[in-house]
């Protein structure tokens, strides 16, 4: 999604890790006392992770929205840049491309707000800008262009930006979306189209739904719906509790979600998915466990009501567990099987308070391979394997052959899955965050050392890993 830490000047820091905060969920206070600020540019953020060293091998995308506040600072994410200020960004990102950057990320998703509802900066960027940007993979020789894609970034306009620079494309994220189930399979059939004029397009899917457990006090699966936007701007939670019970705020809300053809945002297909995971106040106990489908046909009233009076009436202390995609086995299982697919749909550490999906290879040998048997164990270890590293171009990867490096996994495939959420507290100043314990794991190397058991990850295994830099062309 392009939002990197790097780079980054001293008097950005601060919003920088604020906007983290509002669109990845992260704790702000965890961030403060974590990270270590020994980096501004990304040449100088590689050499600080290689300094630290790392357990697992990492490749680094820079970020369009880091790039964008270096550049223009607090004005990143309220205006055009000038021609001047695109040069600019465009030798930062090559710069960060020819010392080891994979690629280069951004993010069109409406749903992408930073602190107090303000668009993340590349939501700003013009067409000039997205196409100088890129230019600079093209220039470079090397890199993939990876794009979390709005209603506004269609696939021929990202097959018109792959012919300009030469290089891959990675689009996410392409669910099978309840609200327009096919519109997925047209993005695909678009994706073929491109590649046959000898364009290369990936589209990054995920192998399970996606699932976000979430407040009203941080409601984010609801920030890309524009009716949402009073509530997103409000001043502070009286104003915010204001809006909440508005009938007419209520109705805009249940017209939007309604309209048909809107992708990637929670629509009326998904209350029957929205679950009632926990409650604050006892005498709301008996809720817990349903949906609010279920509970709106009960009472007979809008999906939408139920949903906010609960809200308000739980001092907006909710927690709801929300499949906003996926839901359609049979559809996804096209989705996992299609030649233009690439596996590795998984935000793992981000939106890390509202969801973990961390282990999706682990579910697609599990759930796919032994449980429904829509893939060959031979088909989904190269799904996430051999796929993912030649298109990521990452080198002596991706293969069990003999000099490549061995990064490896030891699975049982009779057991072998994703054990059930779970809330953990061990970042920085204790904060939480979801985890999803492997199952049937024996052990993972890194580049021949063995850095987990059947415990998880090993306290004395060092740190083997490799800050990569060099991809193939």
């Amino acid at each position: 999604c392009g939002f990197t830490i790097a780079p980054c000047r001293p008097q950005n820091r601060d919003l920088i890790m604020r906007n983290l905060t509002h669109v990845e969920g992260m704790s702000l206070d965890a961030m403060r006392a974590g990270i270590q600020w020994d980096f501004e540019s990304y040449p100088e953020y590689l050499g600080a992770m290689e300094r630290r060293g790392v357990v697992p091998n990492v490749a680094s995308l820079v970020g369009h929205s880091s790039v964008r506040t270096y550049v223009l600072g607090e004005e990143a994410a309220s205006r055009a840049a000038t021609d001047a200020e695109i040069a600019e960004m465009r030798r930062i990102v090559l710069e960060a491309v020819q010392a080891g950057a994979i690629g280069f990320a951004t993010s069109t998703l409406e749903q992408h707000n930073g602190e107090n509802g303000i668009p993340m900066p590349s939501r700003l960027a013009d067409e000039k800008e997205m196409l100088a940007l890129t230019g600079a993979l093209g220039e470079a020789g090397r890199g993939i262009f990876m794009l979390t894609k709005g209603m506004t970034s269609t696939i021929p306009w990202l097959e018109k930006i792959a012919r300009a620079n030469g290089r891959p494309v990675m689009i996410a994220a392409m669910f099978v979306d309840p609200g327009d189930p096919t519109r997925v399979f047209r993005e695909l059939g678009e994706i073929e189209q491109g590649r046959a004029r000898g364009r290369e397009l990936w589209a990054q899917v995920g192998c399970f739904p996606l699932g976000m457990e979430f407040t009203l006090r941080h409601p984010y699966p609801l920030e890309a719906l524009m009716a949402w936007r009073p509530a997103l701007t409000a001043p502070d939670e009286t104003r915010y509790r204001q809006v909440l019970a508005d009938p007419s705020f209520r109705r805009a809300l249940t017209r939007e979600m309604g309209e048909p053809g809107v992708p990637n945002r929670i629509s009326n297909a998904n209350w029957d998915y929205l679950t009632i995971a926990e409650v604050k106040k006892p005498e709301l106990r008996p809720l817990e466990g349903k949906t609010i489908g279920e509970l709106a046909r009960e009472q007979k009233r809008e999906p939408f009501d139920v949903f906010l009076d609960l809200g308000l009436a739980d001092d907006l202390e909710t927690m709801f567990d929300c499949r906003l995609f996926n839901t359609d086995e049979k559809k996804v299982s096209e989705l996992l099987r299609h030649p233009c697919a690439a596996v590795a749909l998984s935000d793992a550490g981000a939106h890390l308070s509202f969801l973990c999906d961390a282990g999706f290879g682990l579910h697609l040998f599990g759930h796919w391979v032994r449980e429904r048997g829509d893939l060959t164990l031979e088909q989904a270890v190269r799904a996430v394997t051999t796929t993912v590293a030649d298109a990521y171009r990452i080198k002596d990867r991706g293969r069990l052959v003999p000099g490549a490096w061995a990064d490896l996994i030891l699975f049982d495939p009779a057991r072998v899955g994703r054990g059930e959420k779970r809330r953990v507290n061990d970042l920085p100043t204790g904060a939480s965050r979801l985890d999803t314990p492997a199952v049937g794991l024996h052990g993972v190397w890194v580049n021949g050392v063995r850095t987990a058991d059947e415990r998880g990850v090993m306290a004395d295994c060092g740190r083997p890993g490799r800050v990569l830099r060099e991809f193939a062309a």
